[in-house]
């Protein structure tokens, strides 16, 4: 071999243990050093780094992002002992990268499957002590922050943190569905039935404060008729006898004009009367005299 093509060979080693001497860390990632397999650092920041040559250490890199664990509907079974199917997520992240690699070595399927049975666990305990109605509306969100603090004190070990837990549904198995609506329309049926029942007592008690207003409204009306019929009744005896006083002749000639077209207002009635009556005694006269 020349001297010069022994120079490239050495001199292409060289690059290779060069560029093998940096590597960068991306925003994105955390990194962890090993020498020989052991573990000598994992607290890089972000940015371009030294290491001695790759035959002596070597560089994993591993997400430090937020990720999603997603999966199928688990069943549950609640304090009623009912089962539930519930579809929930998991949101994490990698906190401590040396012992994350610790306890999966890396590997994040494994640490996906842990940690979905850490929240499975937590889970069964909080639908154990509520009922479906509940967790379906009343509790969820304190459910949800309980399994989210329970959890982060579990996965701590294992250098990852759980940044939320959330139901996305609760559905139940068509047996049960079918129980609980049939339960929930008879207790709407017990809520109407009371409902009506207290209408109809307030109705009865409305109904009967509005007859006795009618009938004391009414026995005040025929009082007031009464007297009003009363004094219109003197009035017109003393607008009668005044009148009287006042021309005797002329008065009796009026009730008799009046009592004429009374009685003979009929072509059908018959009067039976002598013809020299007092009935008849201004028929024949306007004076009255015979």
């Amino acid at each position: 071999m020349t001297a010069s093509r022994l120079l490239m060979v050495l001199g292409g080693i060289g690059l290779l243990v060069l560029a093998t001497s940096f590597f960068i860390v991306d925003e994105r990632q955390v990194a962890i050093k090993f020498q020989l397999g052991k573990i000598i650092d994992s607290e890089y920041e972000p940015g371009l780094h030294f290491m001695k040559p790759v035959f002596i250490n070597n560089v994993r890199k591993f997400d430090k992002r937020i990720l999603t664990l997603d999966t199928r509907p688990e069943r549950f079974l609640t304090g009623e002992k009912k089962n539930v199917s519930v579809d929930f997520f998991i949101k994490w992240r990698i906190q401590d990268p040396a012992t994350y690699y610790t306890a999966f070595a890396g590997d994040e399927r494994q640490a996906s499957l842990r940690l979905l049975q850490i929240i499975k666990n937590g889970l069964q305990l909080e639908f154990e002590n509520r009922t479906i109605t509940q967790v379906v509306s009343g509790e969820r969100a304190e459910m949800m922050d309980s399994l989210t603090v329970k959890g982060n004190e579990q996965v701590q070990q294992f250098g990852i943190e759980i940044i939320d837990v959330r139901i996305k549904q609760i559905e139940l198995p068509e047996d049960v569905r079918d129980a609980v609506f049939q339960r929930m329309r008879a207790e709407r049926a017990r809520v109407a039935s009371e409902h009506r029942a207290k209408g109809e007592e307030s109705a009865k008690g409305i109904r009967a404060v509005a007859e006795r207003e009618r009938t004391v409204l009414l026995a005040e009306a025929q009082r007031d008729a009464e007297t009003i019929r009363g004094e219109g009744d003197a009035l017109a005896t003393e607008i009668y006898a005044n009148a009287y006083e006042e021309d005797e002749e002329f008065y009796a000639f009026y009730r008799s004009m009046n009592a004429y077209r009374d009685a003979l207002s009929s072509k059908q009635d018959v009067l039976v009367l002598q013809p020299d009556s007092e009935f008849f005694k201004y028929f024949n006269s306007n004076i009255g005299t015979k």
